[in-house]
């Protein structure tokens, strides 16, 4: 009986050829398959567009209102709703609902000059032009906005008409950054009085 190569295996018939060494340098030489090069660049697309999501998300979620409102806004404006920030609503809202300030929504919310032009010079200023201002909503108002109804479609329609809360536009009654422009979900409370039965509808 012959002896067995030391370098074949036992499952190898003695007529086969041995296998050829792996030539490494002409390997490593062969460019990377199609294949290879198309999921190396799905991947990197679908990680730059979920890093935009993100950026996008943390734009939209970060305080809204600029440092350098007029003292007066919040006092007039703020006086009977939210002080909103201007950037959500577009400059073409703001520049209409400046102009009727005699009729607006009811009430005559007139200004001083003085008063009436630094507050509609700065709401042209820093009118919005994201998501939330894409487009002027139904009679300018923003809590007919098609983010403020998406944002609040689960809101029982009571927990507006309570008296601890006014209306829609008293974004302050839960919303504690209200006045800042801030309006994360996190920050959501409660107001005092609100009956539990209606709090349910504010945690979604």
């Amino acid at each position: 009986m012959k002896p067995m190569p030391l370098n074949q295996s036992p499952n190898q018939s003695l007529n086969q050829p041995l296998n050829r060494p792996l030539n490494l340098t002409r390997a490593l030489a062969q460019p990377l398959r199609p294949r290879s090069s198309v999921a190396t660049f799905v991947a990197f697309v679908t990680m730059a567009l979920a890093a935009l999501a993100v950026d996008t998300a943390r734009a939209d979620s970060r305080p809204m209102m600029p440092r350098d409102a007029p003292p007066a806004y919040a006092a007039e404006c703020g006086a009977c709703h939210t002080a909103y920030a201007p950037g959500l609503l577009p400059a073409a809202s703001w520049r209409r609902i400046m102009a009727g300030l005699e009729r607006h929504y009811g009430s005559d919310a007139s200004l001083e000059a003085a008063d009436r032009e630094r507050i509609a010079a700065w709401l042209q200023a820093h009118a919005g032009t994201g998501r939330r201002a894409a487009e002027a909503p139904p009679e300018d108002r923003i809590t007919q906005s098609a983010w403020f109804r998406r944002e609040h479609r689960r809101i029982d329609a009571a927990v507006w008409a309570h008296p601890a809360v006014g209306s829609a536009a008293q974004c302050a009654a839960c919303h504690r950054g209200a006045a800042q422009g801030d309006f994360e979900e996190d920050d959501v409370r409660a107001p005092a009085g609100l009956p539990l039965s209606l709090q349910r509808s504010l945690r979604h």
